[in-house]
């Protein structure tokens, strides 16, 4: 049995990576750390893991987190890369599921994230962790940025398209929505039930924080600058991301029935993608739990404007889950590996 140890493990994505291992058949959970619930344990913050771990929180040091063979940081953006050398010199391997190694250029960084990195030289050594792009390099990894909620479901949505430079990729539109959970456990005035609740609204508008993240990771696939356009919006619903992407292509004589074919072909080694059929309507119940990602194609009244449909649980193909699929590749174990869910219904 390979073992991990969670950082962080109070928060959304903590417990859902907690949820999600305690059905591994490879791994076992060795130490779950929080600063603010350290002694208490697990059961007694989330019952629903009552029976499930033997575990009590604890204050997180690089001596106890170095004899896992890998470490998750569900942590706030700006935890991680404080304590991330010393672990990688331990010789732990490191994934982390916050900000804080995703974006290459440390400036840009900087700018969406007001800090200043604690250790950017570790930066190009990470590996981005979207398995249906990195699949081969997260393998040999020791450090995986695992990708924001919004970017996966946006770039698995494009990156067919401008991997085979089908689509104008200066015009790129992404209406996002996502539910509640996305903005995290703490306690905020917009995530209350009267705020959030029977209301729906954009946010972000002027500039999201995934932007940079989006327009990079897009960018390296086009070899050469992309433009997007990129709204997130709130609605009333506890996880799920659905992303409706407006791409146009760069030819009439492309059908859509042959863009449907590449989709096929681009995501056929890939579990975790599920290509609908042609004219179908991903919905985010229809993933609510699981690790997959579903995508559907359209072009409306047959013009130059495709319209992809993305759908993906935030909390696991966005977050803990995907997290999951890197720590199997980085660990030699099979990819599917504890990531076999069935989607919740209803």
């Amino acid at each position: 049995m390979k073992k991990v140890a969670i950082v962080g493990g109070t928060g959304y994505t903590g417990v859902e990576l907690l949820r999600l291992l305690a059905r591994h058949p490879l791994v076992e959970v060795c130490a779950i750390t929080s600063r603010s619930e350290a002694g208490k344990a697990v059961s007694e913050i989330y019952p629903s893991l009552r029976g499930e771990y033997d575990l009590a929180f604890t204050t997180p040091t690089t001596q106890t987190l170095a004899q896992a063979d890998l470490v998750f940081f569900a942590t706030p953006n700006g935890v991680a890369m404080k304590q991330v050398p010393e672990l990688l010199a331990a010789g732990s391997k490191v994934i982390d599921l916050a900000a804080d190694f995703r974006i290459q250029d440390i400036d840009v960084w900087s700018h969406w994230y007001g800090m200043d990195h604690a250790c950017s030289e570790l930066v190009p050594q990470a590996t981005y962790g979207l398995p249906e792009v990195n699949k081969s390099v997260i393998k040999k990894a020791n450090l995986v940025a695992n990708p924001g909620c919004y970017p996966t479901a946006v770039q698995l949505g494009l990156l067919p398209l401008i991997e085979q430079g089908l689509i104008d990729v200066q015009h790129l539109v992404a209406d996002c929505k996502s539910g509640v959970s996305g903005a995290g456990r703490g306690a905020a005035v917009g995530s209350l039930f009267c705020e959030a609740g029977d209301s729906f609204k954009a946010y972000g508008v002027a500039g999201h924080r995934h932007l940079p993240e989006i327009k990079e990771r897009l960018s390296i696939a086009n070899n050469g600058p992309v433009g997007v356009t990129f709204v997130p919006h709130l609605v009333p619903m506890i996880r799920g991301i659905h992303a409706t992407l407006y791409a146009r292509l760069t030819s009439r004589e492309l059908s859509l029935e042959s863009v449907q074919e590449l989709f096929e072909l681009r995501y056929k080694d890939h579990p975790f993608v599920d290509l609908m059929p042609l004219g179908s309507h991903p919905d985010t119940r229809s993933v609510r739990g699981s690790n997959i990602c579903r995508i559907a194609l359209h072009q409306p009244q047959g013009e130059d404007t495709l319209v992809i449909l993305s759908a993906i649980d935030n909390l696991v193909k966005g977050a803990a889950g995907q997290a999951i699929h890197n720590m199997n590749l980085m660990l030699g174990l099979e990819e599917t590996a504890g990531l076999d869910i069935v989607p919740l219904a209803p």
